[in-house]
């Protein structure tokens, strides 16, 4: 049975609370009209911003909408990542339709042949990034889990874009260690979505070694997380691991950076 995805951004979670305390101002005869009609334009505003946007962006290829269905339609609360951590793996992993067509963009703008993924689950953004990438381009995607490669595999053996992506099972850093010591061809864009206690180790190991091409612009997901970076109280595992990977972006003197609002929050960064 297909799940609905759940609120996992922060506009997402701003939109499903302001609908939630709408509903409940609507049935209150001591409210104000003014106040209902406040809160309701602020419901709409917030609720009809993202369907919006999707609706102005290119549409997902037939390769990649059917990606996301076999992914809504699996059963992922009965499986955990093979990972340390043994993180529960979930639908909205997907990185989607808008940002997809972003990581396609930007594989076009800077003209990529080599993209590296650091955290593949069921290959979307793989997959969008290998659709824009020239025949003889490549995609190496790192996985840690062999049930949700397998997975991935399966889909893009039916996409024609599918042969140009190379799924490497192994935890992230043991691959991007072997990349470098192979001296292998450097990678021109580089996107990351994995364990979020990792994201520094992983930035500072491109940064550190041969694996970035001159110019080469590094993507980083869930950079907002939920909103946890800037809110007060006390933050998830992944909302504190996120805080501490931004500061120490924002205090890196070999890079710069941009912070994008875009879902969950995507940051570009570049060696200066």
């Amino acid at each position: 049975m297909t799940v609905a995805p759940r609120a996992v951004t922060p506009l997402g979670i701003l939109a499903a609370q302001l609908e939630h305390l709408r509903q409940q101002i609507e049935a209150l005869d001591s409210v104000a009209p003014n106040l209902k009609s406040q809160l309701r334009q602020a419901s709409e505003l917030a609720s009809g911003l993202d369907p919006y946007i999707n609706s102005c962006t290119t549409p997902e290829s037939p390769a990649l909408a059917a990606l996301v269905k076999r992914t809504q339609a699996e059963n992922w609360s009965q499986r955990f990542s093979d990972s340390e951590t043994v993180q529960q793996l979930e639908q909205e992993m997907l990185s989607g339709h808008l940002e997809g067509q972003t990581l396609k963009f930007f594989v076009h703008l800077t003209q990529a042949k080599r993209v590296l993924e650091v955290g593949m689950f069921t290959g979307y953004s793989a997959l969008a990034m290998a659709e824009a990438l020239p025949d003889d381009g490549e995609v190496v995607a790192c996985e840690v889990d062999a049930y949700v490669a397998e997975f991935a595999q399966q889909c893009f053996k039916e996409s024609p874009d599918g042969h140009k992506i190379s799924v490497k099972v192994a935890p992230a850093l043991l691959t991007l260690k072997q990349l470098a010591a192979e001296k292998s061809d450097v990678f021109d864009l580089v996107f990351i979505d994995a364990d979020k206690a990792g994201y520094v180790d992983y930035l500072n190991l491109l940064l550190d070694t041969n694996l970035l091409a001159p110019n080469a612009l590094i993507c980083v997901d869930n950079t907002l997380m939920q909103g946890q970076p800037y809110l007060t109280g006390e933050a998830t595992a992944n909302g504190a691991a996120i805080a501490k990977f931004n500061q120490a972006v924002a205090d890196d003197p070999r890079i710069e950076q941009v912070l994008l609002p875009l879902r969950d929050g995507l940051t570009l960064i570049r060696r200066v």
